[in-house]
């Protein structure tokens, strides 16, 4: 199983930008996939997620709003839409899959990607 996190950059304050999680050795839409990030000295925050099969989105509060959950299964890959950023959404972002459910402990997701930086400047 491989999760390949793309898409990171730097970028100013009220840009966008698009991450992709592509997926390797597993079904993607078999799986809930969520997005997490962690800034410097930070612990790891939940940003949303999908869930498996019907695709239902979650968000957390500091990005909902914002920050859309997609994943084209043609691709098996999974992407995240990130609207009208701000600095503070300065981080490295990963995703994730699991088979729990779209929840926000990090411990439940057995595979990750190796996480794609975003850097936002005001």
């Amino acid at each position: 199983v491989q999760l390949q996190a793309s898409g990171g950059g730097l970028v100013q304050a009220g840009d966008s930008l698009r991450l992709s999680c592509a997926a390797s050795g597993l079904t993607l839409s078999n799986w809930h996939m969520s997005w997490f990030r962690q800034a410097p000295g930070k612990e790891r925050e939940f940003v949303g997620g999908i869930s498996r099969i019907v695709g239902r989105t979650y968000y957390g509060d500091s990005v909902k709003g914002r920050f859309t959950i997609s994943r084209d299964s043609a691709k098996n890959t999974g992407y995240l839409q990130m609207n009208s950023l701000k600095p503070d959404d300065t981080a490295v972002y990963y995703c994730a899959v699991t088979m729990t459910g779209v929840v926000a402990a990090a411990i439940e997701y057995p595979y990750w990607g190796q996480g794609t930086l975003v850097t936002v400047s005001s």
